[in-house]
C-alpha cells in the first residue's frame, strides 16, 4: 500500500491511496473528534498512478467535502484510516508544537513500552504504534515516505531489514533494553497467559505459528523446579525461537527465521551501537529524559510501567538455571554492556 495527502484546506481534504491489490477500489474510513463518522470509497482516477505500474485503473484518489464527512470544515481532530489495513493515512491535530522529523522507537519487549509513547503521540502529525504487526510493503512506506515529515513510529521490527531507511539527519532512532532474564519470565508468561486460546480450535489461529508454543507451555508449571526443568527440555520450536537470545536476534538477524549463529550477536552489537538514544530499563528515567531532550519536548518524565512480582519472581528462578543461562548468553552481554554504560552517566 502506498499513501501521499496532497491538501488539507479545511473544508478539503484530498489524498490517493494504492492498496496493494491492483485490481481493487481503495476504501477509507474516518473519525471526526475520535467518532468514527463515514466510511468512503475512492472517487477519481489519476492516470499517472495507472502509467506508473502502480495501479490497474488509478482510480485511487479521495476528495472529502462536508458533504462526505459532517462536521469536517471545523473540526480540528480529524483522522483517516485505510479500511483493509487500518493503517492510519493522516491525522489533522493542533500544528502548534508539533516535531518536525521522524523517530522510532525500537520495542525489545514482546509487552510494547506503552508510556514514551502516550507522552509523544500528539507532538507528531501522524503516530504510529505497534507497527511490527504490519506488513514489510507498509513498513517501508512509513520509514521511507518523503511526505510523512512529522511522524512517531514505534514496534518490535527485525533492525537490519529496515536500517537504511534510518539514516537521514531528520530520523532518529531509539531502543530501551530489558534485562534479558526478566524479558524470558515475560514472554514465558505470556505464552502461559494464552494456553487456553491455543488450546481452543476455534481461537488458536489468533496466535499463528506460536498457538503450539502457548498450548505447550500451559502443561507447565513454573514455580516447580523440576516443571521448570523439564519445560526448557521439551520445549517445542516455536518456543525455543521465541526465548533464544530475541534482542541478538532483533538486532542481528533480517528475516525472521534466520539461524542465530555467533556471527549474528556480533552484528547485533554493532547495529545497537548505530542507534541514536539506547537506555536500559533499570534506569528509565534516564532514557526517558534523554528522548525528550534530544526531540526537544517539554513534558513531564513518565513512570515506567511497574513489573509484575510473577515476572521477578520467574526470571530470579532463571537466573539460576543452566538451560535459561545458555539460551540467554547473547543477550546478557548485551544488555550488560548497555546497563554499565548509562550507569556511568546516571545514578538509580
Amino acid at each position: 500500500m502506498r499513501f501521499y495527502v496532497d491538501h488539507d484546506l479545511g473544508a478539503e481534504i484530498r489524498f490517493w491511496v494504492v492498496p496493494d491489490n491492483p485490481l481493487a477500489i481503495s476504501r477509507v474510513f474516518v473519525a471526526v473528534e475520535g467518532r468514527r463518522v463515514a466510511e468512503i470509497p475512492a472517487t477519481i482516477t489519476d492516470d499517472g498512478i495507472r502509467a506508473n505500474g502502480w495501479h490497474s485503473t488509478g482510480h485511487c484518489v479521495f476528495r472529502l467535502t462536508p458533504e462526505d464527512v459532517p462536521g469536517l470544515a471545523e473540526a480540528r481532530r480529524v483522522e483517516i484510516y485505510d479500511t483493509d489495513t487500518n493503517v492510519l493515512i493522516y491525522r489533522r491535530i493542533r500544528q502548534d508544537g508539533l516535531r518536525t522529523g521522524k523517530v522510532l522507537l525500537v520495542d525489545t519487549s514482546i509487552v510494547p513500552e506503552t508510556r514514551i509513547p502516550a507522552a509523544l503521540f500528539d507532538r507528531f502529525q501522524q503516530s504510529y504504534l505497534g507497527v511490527g504487526r504490519l506488513s514489510d510493503e507498509v513498513l517501508r512506506v512509513l520509514f521511507e515516505s518523503p511526505w510523512l515529515a512529522s511522524s512517531f513510529v514505534s514496534g518490535a521490527i527485525i533492525v537490519p531489514r529496515y536500517e537504511g531507511f534510518f539514516a537521514s539527519d531528520d530520523f532518529i532512532t531509539t531502543a530501551l533494553i530489558h534485562d534479558p532474564y526478566t524479558e524470558m519470565a515475560t514472554r514465558m508468561l505470556w505464552l502461559k497467559a494464552r494456553a487456553a486460546v491455543a488450546a481452543d480450535p476455534a481461537q488458536a489461529w489468533r496466535l499463528g505459528g506460536l498457538a503450539e508454543a502457548a498450548d505447550f507451555t500451559g502443561d507447565y508449571d513454573f514455580d516447580d523446579p523440576k516443571s521448570l526443568k523439564r519445560f526448557f527440555k521439551m520445549m517445542p520450536e516455536g518456543a525455543y525461537h521465541l526465548l533464544y537470545n530475541p534482542l541478538a536476534r532483533q538486532f542481528g538477524t533480517k528475516l525472521p527465521n534466520d539461524r542465530m549463529t555467533p556471527g549474528n550477536s556480533i552484528v547485533a552489537i554493532e547495529i545497537l551501537a548505530r542507534v541514536n538514544v539506547v537506555g536500559h530499563r533499570e534506569f528509565y528515567e534516564a532514557f526517558a529524559t534523554t528522548v525528550f531532550d534530544r526531540l526537544g519536548v517539554e513534558a513531564v518524565v513518565p513512570e515506567p510501567e511497574p513489573i509484575p512480582e510473577t515476572v521477578l519472581a520467574l526470571a530470579a528462578r532463571l537466573r539460576g538455571l543452566r538451560a535459561a543461562q545458555d539460551m540467554l548468553v547473547f543477550d546478557v552481554a548485551m544488555a550488560d554492556a548497555v546497563r554499565d554504560a548509562v550507569a556511568k552517566g546516571w545514578t538509580v
